[in-house]
């Protein structure tokens, strides 16, 4: 009974461990990007050796690998169980884009380690990665092979209506502290801004759904 309570302490205290080290992986990666970071700085914020963080998680690649995974794994997920609830296709566009918008809310160091691959072209980007993203797109496929066959939506390619539902969220978020910095913006153009706030995933998703919708007609929500 002794042996298994320790065991159990030994895999929440590694557990905990490995936590810590992808934290501190999120805060390297987003500040100095995949090929500036060091795994000294990695391991020195994380409070543990690098023999330690090594043998919890692996190398550079791999630890990055699990970085971003982690989230977009997660993304999927929700993705995944919000548009099996969503009644319509509209419902579930709707469902995809908001759980898209929450997980650049919840985790504000992805935008830019994933404008850093863009910009890169995909250099460092890991496969698992590729293979999430691909997972999420498939359930933009069936939503859109949905709408389709149903006569809501007219044909179009899911790819490029993702890229514009992930460019304008990232691009309105990454360019938030450029906004704020600029006092000079005029006030028309502010006000813009702050009716966009908090409520992106809704902006997004009435222009995709007005242009994608067989009537063209203003979404009324």
């Amino acid at each position: 009974m002794k042996q298994l309570i320790k065991k159990e302490e030994n895999r929440e205290e590694t557990g905990a461990t490995a936590e810590k080290i992808l934290l501190a992986a999120r805060e390297v990666f987003t500040e100095f990007g995949y090929n500036g970071t060091r795994m000294d700085e990695i391991a020195r914020r994380a409070a543990v050796n690098k023999a330690t963080l090594y043998y919890q998680i692996g190398d550079k690649a791999t630890l990055y690998a699990h970085v971003i995974h982690q989230v977009i794994g997660g993304v999927y997920q929700d993705i995944a169980r919000a548009v099996s609830l969503a009644p319509t296709p509209e419902e579930k566009l709707r469902a995809y884009i908001t759980c898209i918008a929450q997980a650049v809310d919840k985790n504000p160091e992805i935008p830019p380690i994933m404008m850093r691959e863009f910009a890169s072209g995909g250099t460092n980007l890991p496969r698992l990665v590729v293979e999430d993203f691909a997972a999420v797109i498939k359930i933009l496929m069936g939503i859109m092979e949905e709408g389709t066959k149903k006569g809501i939506f007219i044909k179009t390619v899911p790819f490029l209506l993702h890229m514009m539902i992930l460019g304008s969220i990232l691009f309105y978020k990454v360019s938030v502290p450029i906004r704020e910095k600029q006092n000079w913006i005029p006030a028309e153009v502010k006000a813009q801004d702050e009716k966009i706030k908090g409520n992106i995933a809704r902006e997004v998703a009435r222009l995709i759904l007005r242009a994608i919708k067989k009537s063209n007609t203003e979404d009324a929500s």
